[in-house]
């Protein structure tokens, strides 16, 4: 009894310490939901400060971008008053160092402009321009308006010591300069001249806009009869030159072809839909169908070139322009004090900013620099008339020109494009695939795409048949059947039945199964023949289109002959015009 008191009290003791650790763990778990809420409290605030960081920093931002803003705008109000102050120093170092030039320019053009109308007395324009040459040494126009005057005047000998200066001070300039003015005043002979010295002084390999000018009016005849071909020897010159260069054979036959491909036409290609569809070899086709249409593209622009008439007042435009540029642009020791008042002035138009000033710099000097060698100049004005702003006639002297080169290039164009022209066509229908040469053996691929289509046809029919239960199942059925009815002999009248039954449906089974397998194979013969008779009509009509494409392509490709004949008939002689060196001055 004592030990079960003992243990009954361990017991309640137990109990009372268990309570006394849960009543603990209730408190912790309440200071634990009390910790929870302060941190949801301090998560809340965290948040809370968290948006106003992002507001703070959006805050930040937007004043940083109007500071920024705010700097752009002071830096360029800085920069404009900055620019107008360069320019007006500019501008007085220019008129200080160069302003006499300036006044040289413009009597130039007055008196030109004074000769064109015969109302300034010839003592007035001698003196001006003696004055001229006093103020301004080292000018290259200064001696020319005096040589102008004495030319004016009929006074060769000072006309010849001014020239010799000039010359001197800058040959290219003063050659070019009297080329126009003779070429305004009617003198031809002085005019070829002066031209060819001009032409002289010129690199090949760089060769400008106003060389093309020059080319031009002397392709038109402005520049007067040539009868001793000295400006033709000039280019032989640089021809000559130009073909000592390594790779200059293989430079001109890619120059020329690529500028004869792209006449190339585009082929729309209506009749033949059967090739398209059913021949791989379509794409290549296509290709030298286009090449060979190109011949007649190709003749018919050089016919065209050759038949148009000749307008020099083009011409006359452009050379009247070189001389106002000539004598009114600036000259090489002007060019940076003016490229700083350009860069100024654009810094001022542009109201402070300079980036933008510095684009439009860049565009401006890089407008008219493009400079060519002598046969790319003769190609883009033979093929390229509009970007290279050349006349009719010096189209036509330019393909005279190169003629041999623009052959080259042809004859090479023509027998790649030959090459490339396929021995064998692909035909695919479906999945008969053969090749015809020129559509003339219809009647053996009729019989191959026959023979193609009767091997398919018998592997699918092989393909139909009865599975063993299929072929066998209306014996079977004969069998349960016979057992049914021994079964009602025998007195099992239910049973009997019900086998009978079986063994009938087994035999109409079989039956259906015959009937499916017959029509099935109607089918697939009604298949094949609609499948035969399709693929015959496609045959026939690619056959057609092979034999059409052969036609076609043998005239289109005859054409070259008369490109190739017309190449050789012209002479750089024919396309020269040649004008009568008749008044003294022309009108412009």
């Amino acid at each position: 009894m004592a030990e079960s008191y003992a243990s009954k009290s361990d017991i309640r003791d137990i109990e009372n310490k268990l309570v006394t650790v849960y009543g603990k763990l209730e408190a912790v778990n309440t200071n634990i939901n009390k910790v929870g809420d302060r941190v949801s409290i301090v998560d809340d605030k965290v948040g809370k400060l968290d948006g106003n960081v992002r507001i703070v920093y959006k805050e930040i931002e937007n004043l940083a971008a109007e500071f920024h803003d705010f700097v752009s705008e002071q830096v360029k109000a800085n920069r404009l008053g900055q620019a107008e102050t360069r320019l007006v120093k500019i501008r007085q170092e220019l008129d200080k160092k160069y302003g006499h030039y300036d006044v040289v320019r413009r009597m130039t053009t007055g008196i030109l402009q004074a000769d064109d109308l015969g109302i300034i007395k010839k003592t007035t324009i001698s003196n001006a321009t003696e004055e001229v040459m006093l103020t301004t040494p080292g000018y290259w126009l200064a001696p020319c308006l005096v040589a102008l005057a004495a030319w004016i005047n009929d006074q060769p000998g000072l006309a010849e010591k001014a020239l010799r200066e000039a010359i001197k001070r800058d040959d290219e300039k003063t050659s070019l300069f009297f080329t126009l003015v003779c070429r305004r005043a009617g003198r031809k002979a002085a005019c070829l001249e002066w031209a060819q010295r001009y032409l002289a002084n010129q690199d090949e390999e760089k060769l400008d806009r106003k060389t093309v000018i020059v080319l031009d009016a002397y392709a038109s005849g402005l520049l007067g009869a040539d009868p001793e071909g000295v400006v033709a020897k000039q280019m032989d010159k640089w021809l000559n030159r130009l073909s000592e260069k390594p790779g200059f054979v293989e430079k001109q036959m890619r120059q020329w072809s690529d500028a004869i491909e792209l006449k190339k036409p585009s082929w729309g290609a209506e009749s033949y839909e059967y090739l398209k569809k059913y021949s791989s070899t379509w794409p290549q086709l296509r290709e030298v169908m286009e090449g060979a249409k190109l011949h007649a593209e190709i003749l018919a622009y050089f016919i065209s070139i050759f038949e148009q008439e000749i307008s020099a007042a083009p011409v006359k435009e452009q050379l009247d322009e070189i001389l106002t540029k000539l004598v009114s642009d600036f000259d090489e020791e002007e060019l940076p004090l003016r490229k700083e008042e350009k860069l100024e002035q654009f810094v001022v138009d542009f109201k402070g900013d300079e980036k933008l000033a510095k684009q439009h710099m860049v565009i401006e000097q890089t407008a008219f620099e493009e400079e060519k060698d002598f046969t790319q100049l003769l190609t883009d004005a033979a093929m390229k008339p509009e970007s290279s702003s050349s006349s009719v006639a010096t189209q036509k002297l330019a393909i005279a020109l190169s003629k041999r080169w623009i052959s080259d290039a042809y004859n090479d164009i023509v027998a790649k494009n030959r090459m490339n022209v396929p021995h064998e066509i692909d035909i695919s229908i479906d999945t008969f695939h053969d090749k015809t040469r020129d559509g003339k053996d219809e009647e053996a691929l009729l019989r191959h795409f026959e023979s193609h289509v009767e091997k398919e046809k018998e592997v699918r029919m092989a393909g139909l048949g009865l599975t063993g239960f299929e072929s066998c199942c209306h014996i079977g059925g004969a069998i349960i059947a016979g057992i049914g009815v021994i079964m009602l002999l025998a007195g099992n009248i239910l049973w009997g039945i019900v086998v009978i039954v079986i063994g009938i449906l087994l035999i109409m089974l079989h039956s259906s199964y015959v009937n499916e397998l017959e029509t099935s194979r109607s089918n697939l013969e009604l298949e094949f023949s609609e499948r035969l008779k399709n693929g015959q009509q496609i045959i026939r009509a690619l056959m057609a289109e092979v034999v059409d494409f052969r036609r076609e392509f043998a005239e289109c490709d005859a054409e070259s002959d008369n490109v190739v004949q017309l190449l050789e008939e012209i002479s750089p002689e024919q396309y020269i015009r040649k004008l009568d060196d008749s008044s003294r001055r022309i009108k412009v």
